[in-house]
């Protein structure tokens, strides 16, 4: 069958014959893959940025984002049926016997960094005809969200931030409402959405113009944009009567940081993005420092998720499907075939969700 791969030694990336799995034992899983999206890492492993091959294998199958649908199981797998259509979970645990968060089911919080991640490090992903997996890593999706299940990788980023956000807020029973999300990509636009539905008053902070499509989805679920080529950080902190809470996911220090400087009091302020490679730049640490110690604020970063994350986001997928269904139906761009990965992976392909169908790579 064929795959999308990345040889770093070679850099190289292109399609590849790749042998298909067969079931190797009573509880594996046989899913035939039927779509991946596409992200910023996808596009940063082309890069040779990182990327890990598996043992004995020159390259590395691309794709974290994916759906697809149980084609076979062994004879001692429960609850899951052929048709079923699934979501795979990205991280495996790192196996050493001192991580204490991987032998307790959260290798979100790897303590060591020797995790494995399908379609990142150690582990091929999901861009190919059919994989073989097991139950724990499969999360089962209602037939009804076929043609957005693929998002429900990048929500859970948000679905485990703000499961931290709240565990923070119960210090403070009062705690504020008003939400700024930094970037309309994809995670920021999920991300807005994951807080409308909690109830936050939320602005999405990005430098599209206001002509662009994302603002009418972001208008599409209730929120307000602001254009950070035309509002000033400060700006922004008085137009919204302060900030509670910041959901950053631009990966982009310079605004991300100016930002920061307006957080409120009490208020939590959460990074999922990781910055590409950038010339220094000079920040009033002082400044920042004397705010998070004076308004009790909290900074944390996140990244990865677990099972619980996955289920939360296929639950608030549903949701998203009933309270604003053009706004996420409008997140998914474009679906490209199997020969057109070449624009996607590039980056050149327009839009805001780039998704590429795997119905001819068998």
């Amino acid at each position: 069958m064929k795959a999308i791969a990345v040889d770093p030694a070679a850099r190289q990336v292109g399609i590849v014959e790749h042998d298909e799995p067969r079931l190797a034992g009573a509880h594996d899983v046989l899913v035939r893959m039927l779509d991946v999206g596409v992200c910023g890492t996808d596009r940063e492993i082309c890069h040779f940025a990182f990327g890990i091959p598996p043992g004995g294998s020159r390259y590395l199958t691309l794709g974290h984002e994916s759906l697809g649908e149980v084609r076979d199981a062994g004879a001692e797998v429960t609850g899951l049926r052929n048709g079923d259509l699934v979501v795979g979970i990205v991280r495996r645990p790192c196996g050493v016997a001192s991580c204490r968060p991987c032998h307790a089911g959260r290798q979100d919080f790897c303590s060591t960094g020797e995790y494995i991640e399908r379609g990142i490090v150690k582990l091929h992903g999901f861009m190919t005809g059919l994989i073989v997996e097991q139950p724990d890593f499969l999360c089962v999706v209602p037939q009804e969200l076929r043609d957005i299940a693929v998002l429900t990788e990048p929500l859970t980023i948000a679905e485990k931030a703000l499961r931290q956000v709240d565990s923070v807020q119960q210090r403070l029973p009062w705690s504020g409402r008003r939400a700024i999300v930094l970037g309309a990509g994809p995670v920021g636009l999920l991300g807005a959405m994951a807080l409308r539905v909690r109830g936050f008053d939320t602005w999405v902070y990005s430098r599209e113009p206001q002509a662009d499509p994302r603002v009418r989805i972001v208008e599409a679920m209730g929120a307000t944009y602001v254009s950070s080529t035309e509002t000033s950080a400060a700006q922004l902190a008085d137009l919204t009567g302060g900030i509670d809470l910041v959901y950053e996911a631009t990966g982009f220090a310079p605004v991300s940081f100016d930002v920061l400087r307006y957080l409120g009091p009490n208020g939590v302020y959460v990074f999922t993005g990781i910055p590409g490679p950038r010339p220094p730049e000079a920040y009033d640490l002082d400044d920042i420092m004397r705010n998070m110690v004076l308004r009790n604020q909290v900074v944390l970063g996140t990244v990865n998720a677990d099972r619980q994350s996955y289920t939360d986001a296929i639950a608030d997928l549903g949701l998203f499907a009933r309270r604003f269904p053009e706004a996420v139906k409008g997140l998914i761009t474009k679906r490209y075939q199997l020969k057109e990965y070449a624009d996607v992976l590039s980056g050149h392909a327009p839009g805001i969700k780039s998704v590429l169908s795997m119905e001819h790579a068998l």
